[in-house]
């Protein structure tokens, strides 16, 4: 059987709305009206994906963000009134997937559900780990597992997305846009500014000196590219 669907919105009208559409697009769907029952029903069974509300009663959407991206790997889309850019940046930088403002359409919200989750069927899973720099950093693609400096880092899916986009053409030059349409797939207008919020996250994790980092360098004026040298297979 599928894994579910799991829709984390307090509205009741809402939520059967959202249901009623993915049913009908032949997916299986749980809801739950709080951060706590959503955390209940996750670790019962590990959805598909989820579909966030931030205003939830008991508390903000964006811890429950986090604390469900640590039990396991399935995109999270978050679906909020609030829509400010920094508000949606933010959320990206928390690991979200993909970011939906309110009033939204079931049948827009289906197809987002669709992508995401192709993105995650095809984000790089290759046979062999990319290494580099003689081993001190490890990508495996299939795993979704990176080693650096011989301990296992942890990043958010979208922040391994980012990684592996980067690494997997050393030495090339990539835009912001490049990088979100690339690594995450969001062509709206100003998102490419959360690539910047994940590179910091990813500089603070696999540098040894955040702000003198050997694998991923500044193109000042254009964005970023990877410095590592890939080992010989």
């Amino acid at each position: 059987m599928q894994p579910p669907i799991l829709i984390v919105e307090d509205d009741l009208k809402i939520a059967r709305i959202i249901k009623a559409y993915l049913e009908v697009a032949d997916f299986r769907v749980v809801h739950a009206e709080t951060a706590s029952a959503a955390l209940e029903k996750a670790l019962q069974e590990l959805p598909l994906a989820v579909i966030l509300d931030l205003g939830l009663p008991d508390r903000p959407g964006e811890e429950l963000c986090q604390e469900l991206k640590e039990l396991g790997e399935f995109p999270v889309i978050m679906l909020t009134a609030k829509s400010s850019e920094e508000e949606r940046i933010t959320g990206f930088a928390l690991g979200a997937d993909d970011y939906v403002v309110k009033p939204a359409s079931p049948r827009e919200l289906v197809y987002r559900v669709k992508s995401v989750l192709k993105r995650y069927d095809n984000s790089g899973n290759g046979d062999r780990p990319l290494s580099f720099n003689a081993a001190d950093l490890l990508l495996d693609g299939k795993r979704h597992t990176v080693t650096c400096h011989n301990e296992l880092c942890v990043l958010t899916p979208t922040e391994f997305k980012v990684l592996f986009t980067l690494a997997s053409v050393p030495g090339r030059t990539w835009s912001r846009d490049e990088l979100v349409s690339k690594a995450l797939g969001y062509q709206f207008e100003g998102y490419e500014r959360s690539v910047d919020a994940h590179i910091k996250n990813l500089r603070q994790k696999i540098e040894r000196d955040s702000r003198n980092p050997e694998y991923i360098k500044t193109v000042y004026g254009i964005g970023y590219l990877f410095a590592g040298v890939r080992d010989a297979v």
